[in-house]
C-alpha cells in the first residue's frame, strides 16, 4: 500500500513525488519509458526555479551545465527586426534568469532526485488500468502485477490516462496545430546574454522557434495549422527544410548548420480537462492540459501543478477533512494559470495581437507587465490584472481601427535578412529592448 501512486516521471511527476516524499509520504512513481529519453520543450521560465528550490534540486540543475537564459526575442518574418524581452525588466521581477535545458538530462536529474528523496521509482512500467473505490485505487501494471495506493496523481502527459478514462478532455479547435522540429549544430549565435534568448519568428500562418542549448546545439521547429502541414504534401523532414528555407531571418543563421537528430513531428496540441481532481485523484502537468508551446509554459505548468498537487495531498494526509478545500484551491489556481496561457496562446495566432505585441507601449508599465507574464508570473495581483486588461483592450482596438500599432505583413521581404541588425558575426542589436 502506497500513500500516492504517480503515473509518469516527467517534471510534474518528479516534483510532486519529491515534495510528497519530503513530507514523509510513501510514494511510487511509474514511468513507462527508460530515462534519459528525448523531449522537446527546452525553454524554461524564471518561476520554475522557485519549485526547483523547494524540491531541493536547484543546485543539481545549476551544476548540470545548462545554458542560463535571460529572456526572449520575438521577430516578425516581414522585417527581421523584433523586440527583446528580458526577465529582469518584468514588473516585480524576482529572478533575472531561467534555463535552456536539454530535456533528456534535465528530466533525468529530477527523476533521480525524486528517488534519492525516497520515492520508489520504477521505469519501463506503464499503467494498464486504474480502478477506484472508497479507500483508494488499484493500479494494474504492464508487467502483470498490481499495486494499491490511497491517492493517484496522473502525470502521464498527453496520454492523459484518467482524463480519457473519465472523458474529461476538451480540445480547442482553433489551436489544433502541427509541429516539426529537430536539433542542429553550428547555428549562428550572438555572444553574451543576447545569445541565450529564445527566438520566436512570427510568419503569416505559422511561427518558428530557435532555442540555444549549452552544448552548442540549437532546437529549431515550426508550428502551423494541421491543414497547412497536410497541404505541403511532404514528409516531416522535407517539410521542416522547406519551411526554414522560406524564412531569411532564420536561414541566414543556418549557413553552416548541420542537423544532429531525426526530424520529429507532433500534432493536436492544445486541450485541457474539464476538471483536475476527483475523490481519489489529481491531474497534473500535461495530463491536466497542454497549451500551445508559444510562450514556453510547458515545464513551468508541469512543475507548478506537480508542486501544488503535492501540497494539496500533504494537507489531506495531515487532516482528511481538508480534502475538499485543498482540492478546490488546486482546481482554481491551476485552472487560472492554464486559462491565462490559453488566452495568450489563442491571441498569438491573431494578426492584431502580434502587431500590438511588437509595438510595445511605454505607459501604465504595460511592457514590464507583459515581461512578467512571460517570466511565469501568475498575474494573481490586481495591479497586474488591470494592466493586462488594458493590453487586451489595445488588441481589440487594433482589430477595429488598425491605428494602435503599425500593420505587419508577416511575410518575408526580399533582402530583409541581409539588412537585419542581428548578423551572427556582428553581435549587433535587433530592434528595441524591453
Amino acid at each position: 500500500m502506497f500513500d500516492v501512486a504517480i503515473i509518469g516521471g516527467g517534471p510534474a511527476g518528479s516534483s510532486s513525488g519529491t515534495l510528497l516524499a519530503k513530507g514523509g509520504r510513501k510514494v511510487v512513481i511509474l514511468e513507462k519509458e527508460k530515462f534519459p529519453r528525448f523531449r522537446v520543450g527546452e525553454s524554461m521560465l524564471p518561476a520554475c526555479s522557485d519549485t526547483l528550490e523547494r524540491m531541493g534540486v536547484k543546485e543539481k540543475i545549476d551544476r548540470g551545465g545548462f545554458l542560463v537564459k535571460y529572456g526572449g526575442e520575438i521577430i516578425p518574418a516581414c522585417s527581421g527586426e523584433g523586440v527583446r524581452f528580458y526577465f529582469k525588466n518584468g514588473r516585480k521581477a524576482k529572478r533575472d534568469t531561467a534555463y535552456q535545458v536539454l530535456r533528456s538530462k534535465f528530466d533525468q536529474i529530477l527523476l533521480e532526485h525524486a528517488a534519492e528523496t525516497g520515492c520508489d521509482v520504477r521505469q519501463e512500467i506503464s499503467v494498464a488500468g486504474v480502478e477506484f473505490d472508497a479507500d483508494g485505487a488499484d493500479l494494474r501494471l504492464s508487467d502483470g502485477t498490481s499495486i494499491r495506493s490511497r491517492y493517484v496523481i496522473d502525470c502521464s502527459g498527453r496520454n492523459c490516462l484518467l482524463g480519457r478514462k473519465f472523458q474529461l478532455r476538451k480540445a480547442f479547435p482553433d489551436l489544433q496545430k502541427f509541429s516539426v522540429f529537430a536539433y542542429y549544430d553550428n547555428v549562428g549565435r550572438l555572444s553574451g546574454p543576447e545569445g541565450t534568448l529564445t527566438k520566436m519568428i512570427r510568419a503569416k500562418d505559422r511561427w518558428f522557434w530557435m532555442i540555444p542549448l549549452s552544448d552548442g546545439q540549437t532546437s529549431i521547429g515550426v508550428v502551423m495549422d494541421t491543414a497547412s502541414f497536410k497541404s505541403l504534401g511532404m514528409p516531416p523532414e522535407e517539410a521542416l527544410q522547406h519551411c526554414l528555407q522560406e524564412q531569411p531571418t532564420i536561414h541566414r543563421w543556418m549557413t553552416h548548420a548541420r542537423r544532429t537528430t531525426p526530424v520529429y513531428a507532433t500534432g493536436d496540441f492544445s486541450y485541457r480537462n474539464t476538471q483536475f481532481t476527483g475523490d481519489r485523484w489529481i491531474l497534473a502537468g500535461d495530463a491536466a492540459g497542454f497549451i500551445d508551446p508559444v510562450f514556453s509554459s510547458g515545464v513551468y505548468l508541469a512543475l507548478l501543478s506537480g508542486e501544488l498537487a503535492a501540497e494539496a495531498l500533504n494537507k489531506v494526509f495531515d487532516n482528511p477533512k481538508a480534502q475538499q478545500p485543498a482540492f478546490r484551491y488546486y482546481e482554481k489556481r491551476v485552472g487560472r494559470v492554464f486559462d491565462l496561457y490559453l488566452r495568450w496562446a489563442s491571441a498569438w495566432y491573431t494578426q492584431e495581437f502580434v502587431e500590438v505585441f511588437l509595438f510595445p507601449k511605454e505607459f501604465f508599465e504595460l511592457v514590464p507587465t507583459v515581461s512578467a507574464v512571460l517570466s511565469g508570473n501568475e498575474a494573481r495581483e490586481f495591479d497586474l490584472r488591470w494592466r493586462l486588461w488594458i493590453f487586451d483592450t489595445l488588441v481589440r482596438l487594433q482589430k477595429r481601427t488598425s491605428k494602435i500599432a503599425p500593420a505587419l505583413a508577416l511575410t518575408p521581404q526580399r533582402g530583409h535578412g541581409e539588412r537585419s541588425g542581428t548578423d551572427p558575426g556582428t553581435g549587433s542589436r535587433v530592434g528595441p529592448t524591453r
